[in-house]
């Protein structure tokens, strides 16, 4: 126990070397320095989750740039939300989306969310999230990788 904790305190904190500050200004002044994020899965097959599950973990570590999840949208400033929206989350997305006390941002994480990806056409796919609520900001990729979920959580906060 003794030899684990001195290599504990030789090797220190092991994560992921920070990137350069982004060069614009946040999106929202109000949410300068920190953002509660609540995600949404509208329908999504659970990738895009894994991905923002590895961006707040210990490796890519989202929390020092002030970015944290919460389990709540009243209590949330930022909506992370994945997949395409189905029917039955259309009605569910809107009132997460209003229960959202102001001002809130919206971010569409995954090529699902921005454009329906796979699931484009499918008879129980309501639309992408801009055809529901207003979208502020999306992350491509299927699944978009944690450091390019990080960097526009990263833009939202301006750290």
């Amino acid at each position: 126990m003794k030899a684990l904790l001195s290599k504990i305190r030789r090797v220190g904190r092991v994560a992921e070397p920070a990137p350069r500050r982004p060069a614009e200004a946040p999106m929202r002044p109000e949410l300068a320095g920190s953002a509660q994020v609540r995600c949404v899965d509208a329908g999504s097959c659970n990738g895009c989750e894994i991905e923002i599950g590895q961006a707040f973990g210990p490796l890519y570590d989202a929390d020092r740039y002030g970015v944290r999840l919460v389990a709540s949208p009243r209590h949330a400033d930022v909506l992370a939300v994945t997949g395409p929206v189905t029917r039955n989350m259309a009605t569910a997305l809107r009132r997460t989306y209003n229960a959202t006390p102001e001002p809130r941002l919206v971010v569409a994480v995954g090529d699902c969310a921005i454009d329906c990806g796979e699931f484009a056409g499918g008879p129980g796919v309501h639309g992408p999230v801009d055809s529901v609520v207003p979208v502020d900001l999306a992350v491509p990729g299927c699944p978009p990788t944690p450091d390019a979920i990080v960097a526009a959580l990263r833009r939202v906060t301006g750290r």
